[in-house]
């Protein structure tokens, strides 16, 4: 089942070209009440609404370093610290946006703005403390999320072993198109991944690569404690811009259109706009 928030927060249900609307008043409380909805008896062609942000959780934990292709591409670039597993930090929740929502280049805080595709899981219900056998009860649906970074800034956060700001900036999270359910999705670890800039792909893997895997992360981080409806990143693959050998050429620029592609779930697309177009000054 896709589920979708569209039109100014309503919730629905994508059933081929409609979708179905359902009783609930935000995408958080659709898990809270354990998807326990009805429907209201309205329905919208798909092709006509204009789908948001598919959840506005009330955390968003952000793991990084799942992936040794990741970490290994760091290693040419002399990265200021390995990436490797159990990286974890807060997400902006205010950063959120959703399908075709133009991310705002910040010229004036930065010149490396960067791209990360990535598998992000919804929990679908609250809980604390199970093992990675439990954390299947918990997996609500999947999503896509496309980890926007400021690299100039995140360098010089490094230097303190910590970053956030890089990362949380206006704009900077965009989530989508809509929540996909563990029993359409299937087995988490094989599906195909891939981001594009104005058509050119620039990184292509498979979650099937993952360093651990997907129930040992939820699980990880579970004595934290979670409630219905967060949601919990798991990291980029390799083929970012910052960790390659000619960075300065694949950065992002105004104009650019991202399409971050994860097989069974969807296509989340994201336009770069500069600042002076979002804010007229």
């Amino acid at each position: 089942m896709k589920l979708a928030t569209f039109n100014g927060g309503k919730v629905g249900r994508v059933d081929g070209d409609r979708v179905i609307e359902l009783d609930a008043a935000t995408m958080r409380q659709y898990f809270e009440r354990g998807g326990d909805v009805d429907e209201t008896g309205a329905y919208h062609d798909l092709s006509t609404v204009k789908l948001e942000a598919p959840i506005i959780p009330k955390k968003f934990f952000h793991t990084a370093g799942n992936y040794r292709e990741h970490h290994e591409e760091s290693l040419r670039v002399n990265w200021s610290h390995p990436v490797l597993p159990w990286i974890v930090f807060f997400q902006n929740i205010d950063a959120i946006i959703g399908p075709d929502d133009p991310i705002v280049y910040p010229h004036h805080l930065t010149s490396e703005l960067d791209y990360e595709l990535e598998l992000a899981v919804v929990i679908g219900k609250s809980g604390k403390f199970f093992s990675a056998e439990e954390a299947d009860d918990y997996i609500g649906g999947y999503l896509v999320f496309n980890d926007i970074t400021a690299r100039d800034i995140q360098r010089r956060e490094m230097k303190s072993g910590v970053f956030s700001f890089c990362k949380g900036i206006d704009t900077f999270c965009p989530i989508g198109p809509w929540i996909v359910t563990p029993d359409e999705v299937g087995d988490p670890h094989s599906l195909d991944v891939e981001l594009r800039v104005n058509g050119e792909r620039r990184q292509a893997s498979n979650t099937g690569n993952m360093s651990v895997t997907i129930h040992e992360i939820v699980s990880h981080y579970s004595p934290m404690g979670y409630s219905a409806g967060d949601v919990l990143s798991t990291g980029t693959v390799s083929g970012v811009a910052g960790f390659s050998l000619d960075a300065e050429s694949l950065y992002l620029q105004p104009g650019d259109v991202m399409e971050a592609e994860i097989d069974r779930i969807g296509v989340l697309r994201n336009p770069i706009v500069s600042w002076e177009e979002s804010h007229g000054q």
